[in-house]
């Protein structure tokens, strides 16, 4: 089987940017977040070597959630510069590896990765796997076709989900993680839930029901005072799983498979760019 790979640019660059050591460059700007992103790339012409890879990103528009639900991600401060400054020099490492990189206005960056795995997934002779930091991106897990490789801490701390993995973690099917989240909301992301129902009430719930909108068409079996809350808010966790789930209608520009096949490492591109940068000990490492 051939290995597509997908890597959550947004989400790796936040993680790197709070795991990693500060970095400049010989002129002082700061590029750890760039270090991190071309240890991973480094490593994966070495190691696993897929045959496709797409590199996807947020974009600074309002996303289709925000229109909708103007406090989405509204409790996050905003971005310090010195993350901000990375981003465009991240998509020129992307471009010096040739790696074709992914994003368009409205959509976050999960929802290109869930529109990338529907255009795929059904193709007979590939797997897909999302390289992340973001466990939102479990619910795109379907058997072990559609993996999530998800960074924990660092840079080498994995952890592989297949659909039994997350089984496991959670008590449901990554289908209907949104389902749950319906429930449960999701502080990160300021998405609200119910209020006063926990994992411990709302997992055997789903386990039960299957979707929220059976769960909600049978309230009349569910005990009185956690029926009353659901019955209360039950516009609030339907909504909330809307805001959970991740589109996988997203447009794309893309042809097909062969417009993210993995280039050999051209080291003559990409080795002026590190000695820039100031990464001498990542430039000892090109073939």
């Amino acid at each position: 089987m051939k290995q597509f790979l997908l890597i959550d640019s947004h989400a790796l660059i936040h993680r790197f940017f709070h795991a990693l050591p500060p970095l400049t460059t010989p002129t002082g700007d700061p590029v750890g977040v760039v270090y991190g992103m071309a240890n991973i790339m480094l490593k994966l012409h070495r190691e696993s070597k897929p045959d496709y890879i797409a590199a996807v990103f947020d974009r600074p528009e309002k996303t289709f959630r925000e229109e909708i639900f103007t406090d989405y991600k509204a409790n996050r401060p905003p971005a310090p510069d010195d993350l901000i400054s990375q981003f465009k020099r991240v998509r020129e490492l992307f471009d010096r590896f040739s790696v074709k990189t992914v994003e368009f206005p409205g959509y976050e960056a999960d929802d290109l990765i869930g529109s990338l795995v529907e255009r795929f997934k059904d193709e007979s002779d590939i797997t897909l796997t999302i390289l992340t930091g973001d466990l939102d991106l479990l619910q795109l897990v379907d058997g072990d076709r559609v993996v999530v490789k998800f960074l924990q801490k660092g840079m080498s701390d994995t952890k592989m989900y297949n659909e039994a993995a997350v089984l496991e973690r959670y008590g449901v099917a990554p289908k209907v993680l949104p389902d749950l989240k319906g429930l449960l909301g999701d502080q990160s992301d300021n998405i609200p839930g119910v209020a006063g129902v926990g994992p411990k009430t709302a997992t055997p719930l789903i386990q039960k029901y299957g979707t929220l909108e059976n769960l909600i068409d049978h309230l009349w079996e569910v005990p009185d005072k956690v029926g009353m809350k659901i019955d209360a808010a039950r516009e609030t966790a339907l909504f909330s799983k809307k805001l959970a789930m991740i589109a996988r209608n997203a447009p794309l520009a893309v042809e097909g498979i062969d417009d993210f096949i993995l280039k050999p490492l051209d080291s003559a591109h990409v080795r002026p760019y590190f000695e820039s940068l100031g990464f001498k000990s990542l430039a000892e490492r090109l073939p």
